[in-house]
């Protein structure tokens, strides 16, 4: 696979100047080299999906969502490929795709394939606003035109779909800059589904951070779609302020977790666990904090504990790995960062708590207990395998503690009583509280934070609205 990858940019293959390397986090070793886009060649990606949008905008819709079923098994056709990009660049074991399997790579691509489906089958039909003898107002979904979507390293090829499919099934074309930490796999989706779709209409750009605010901030981008971190989730925002166009920002959360005194411990360790750790807590809407009453806090504790040290970590290339490494050092030593400070404040290291080291980013699954609000790695989203579990005495301090952060994207609830999850469900301040589950998004159902974790939604019938703007009709009798 080790070769030099490429952008695809007006249905043609380009390359750069300039080249960066791609690694792989569990062993070290070069995977490939992608090209270091120009400022030049973003424009040209700019420009070809302008010239390609009003002729696919005018395409008739069921033709629109005849290609985009094509795109659909163009990504099932190739999973096998694509799923082993995604293990040797991000991580994620391959895993498989039923409910029993381990949630990696596999499951990424048959998500592509599914949020793919789903919004080739949306309609977005005129409504009627108002009508009497008089007038008749009528509300058109109209296309921005080209979208610029920023992707990030965590679910490189799911959420660059997520980006990419519901902008071209509303008529509008794409230019997507992958994370630089996860570019390769990224580009060889969108070389692959471009063999089915008229020319310009996705285009993609990589490099460093510079390469992602040269498109964002040019003047011919009439959408902006981006998942990724707050401090840089604020430059894009400026940037489209400055141009006075719309965005859509995905900035991840610090999503809390509240485990009421009525749960059964060990009925919900295995939901908590994954709601924590999936894809080693390298999702935006894991639990990344856990509110545990004290009465039921030790069996929680221990119920997790004894799942956790149970789960095996290594290359996901191997059978039988579920947990890969820590995608990137930059995140691996925030993470180590993270619980060092714990243990110097006198938390409890569970379990975990040491990196393995040897070759790759690895780092064990780590529970801690012993802190308290205010704590670095309670307050600071730590984005890996790490788990501050916290006791509370009365479920108002619980809810207190989760509101008290600045994030906002999701949170859940954990309880015998559904009723009672669902008033205290009810007083969080997320975009999502899941009552007995965690971080499960569906394609249906809109998704998106509130707070310092961004705004709009995404998924469903509200979030291909998102990628519309209405246009008035209003008629005189």
């Amino acid at each position: 696979m080790q070769g030099t990858y490429l952008n695809t940019i007006d249905g043609q293959l380009v390359g750069a100047e300039n080249s960066f390397e791609s690694f792989n986090p569990a062993t070290g070793e070069v995977i490939g080299t992608a090209p270091v886009s120009s400022r030049a060649q973003v424009a040209a990606a700019i420009a070809a999906a302008r010239a390609a949008q009003p002729g696919w905008a005018a395409r008739p819709d069921a033709e629109r969502k005849a290609l985009m079923m094509q795109v659909a098994q163009v990504i099932k056709d190739n999973a096998p490929y694509l799923s082993e990009w995604i293990t040797r660049e991000q991580g994620k074991p391959l895993g498989g795709v039923g409910p029993d399997q381990v949630p990696g790579s596999r499951f990424e691509l048959w998500g592509c394939e599914v949020w793919t489906q789903v919004s080739a089958s949306l309609d977005l039909p005129m409504e009627i606003a108002f009508e009497d003898e008089t007038r008749r107002d009528e509300i058109h979904r109209q296309p921005f035109g080209v979208v610029a979507a920023i992707a990030p390293w965590n679910w490189p090829l799911m959420i660059a779909i997520w980006q990419i499919i519901p902008s071209i099934r509303a008529g509008n074309t794409v230019v997507l800059k992958p994370s630089e930490y996860t570019t390769i796999g990224t580009l060889e989706l969108i070389r692959l589904i471009s063999a089915v779709l008229p020319k310009g209409v996705v285009n993609t750009v990589s490099g460093p951070g510079e390469v992602g605010s040269w498109l964002v901030g040019d003047p011919g981008i009439d959408k902006i779609m981006f998942t990724g971190s707050g401090p840089t989730g604020r430059k894009i925002a400026e940037a489209a302020a400055r141009n006075m166009v719309p965005a859509t920002m995905e900035l991840g959360g610090n999503d809390a977790a509240i485990v009421l005194p009525d749960a059964v411990p060990q009925s919900i360790a295995m939901g908590l666990f994954w709601g924590a750790f999936l894809n080693m807590g390298q999702t935006c809407a894991c639990a990344k904090r856990l509110y545990v009453h004290e009465s039921i806090f030790d069996q929680t504790v221990e119920a997790l504990k004894n799942i956790a040290q149970s789960v095996p970590m290594g290359n996901g290339m191997e059978a039988g790995t579920v947990m890969g490494p820590i995608q990137n050092k930059m995140q691996f030593d925030k993470v180590v960062a993270l619980v060092e400070s714990a243990r110097q404040a006198g938390a409890t290291i569970v379990c975990g708590g040491q990196p393995q080291g040897g070759p790759g980013y690895f780092y064990p699954l780590t529970l801690v207990t012993g802190l308290e609000d205010g704590a670095r790695l309670v307050d600071e989203e730590q984005f890996g395998p790490v788990l501050p579990i916290i006791k509370y005495r009365n479920v108002d301090d619980a809810v207190a503690s989760a509101n008290r952060l600045d994030a906002g994207l999701g949170a859940s609830v954990w309880s015998s009583d559904l009723e009672e999850a669902k008033r205290v469900a009810g007083r969080i301040q997320a975009g999502t509280v899941w009552i007995n589950q965690h971080g499960m998004v569906h394609p249906m159902v809109p998704f998106g934070g509130i707070k310092g974790s961004g705004y709009g939604v995404e998924f469903g019938i509200d979030g291909l609205k998102s990628v519309t703007q209405p246009r008035v009709i209003s008629i005189k009798k």
